[in-house]
């Protein structure tokens, strides 16, 4: 089990996506079962505060991250490294009501945040933040959208339901998106946003497809 784990950790170490149990079950030439196991055993091996890194459930798989604590030392590290990529309020403004109130509509936005948020979509789309979803069965048939995969990697969140509270996303987005400036207009401007995930929130993410700016 010990050579096996050490596998594990290689994996997850190494992959540039979250990856899954079964993916590593298969390359391994083991059941899913004894995977998970070995899992576990790693994940409470960096349990422990000698490591800085920890074992994290991540969209469906695993990948290693840094710890709580040790958030700001790294982003200021990382600061130091490269230039800062950056979302306007506007844009991480519009994505809390994507992330709250998937799948939606651009009305549907427009209506909660009182501006055309057609530009700022755009940049979402772009950073694969976002994606489309289908069309509503409404009149016209707008385009519905919902979060991404990356969404999910970029926040550290297992799945939807794992979705904090607008105060807890805002802080999220701080140190999960490089960076990312402060979010004091999230609140301001999502009051009419529910704070618990729909449960079309909790469906299967599909693959992705002039007003204010992004």
């Amino acid at each position: 089990m010990s050579e096996l784990v050490s596998a594990i950790e290689a994996i997850v170490y190494a992959a540039e996506e979250p990856a899954t149990a079964a993916q590593m079950a298969a390359v391994l030439g083991v059941d899913k079962a004894v995977v998970e196991e070995g899992l576990a055993a790693l994940g409470a091996r960096y349990a422990s505060d000698d490591y800085g890194v920890e074992l994290r459930a991540v969209a469906g798989g695993y990948r290693m991250a840094t710890k709580p604590q040790h958030h700001e030392a790294v982003r200021q590290f990382l600061k130091s490294l490269k230039p800062r990529v950056r979302l306007s309020l506007a844009a991480l403004e519009t994505l809390a009501v994507i992330a709250y109130r998937q799948p939606v509509t651009l009305p549907e936005i427009r209506d909660i945040r009182g501006v055309d948020p057609a530009g700022v979509i755009n940049t979402l789309l772009e950073k694969k933040l976002v994606t489309t979803a289908g069309r509503k069965e409404a009149l016209g048939k707008p385009i519905l959208y919902r979060t991404t995969r990356e969404f999910l990697v970029q926040f550290g969140l297992s799945g939807l339901r794992d979705l904090p509270t607008l105060k807890e996303f805002e802080e999220m987005a701080q140190a999960g998106l490089e960076g990312l400036e402060p979010a004091a207009a999230v609140e301001a401007g999502a009051a009419a946003i529910s704070a618990e995930p729909t449960e079309a929130a909790d469906a299967t993410l599909l693959p992705a497809g002039e007003g204010e700016r992004g």
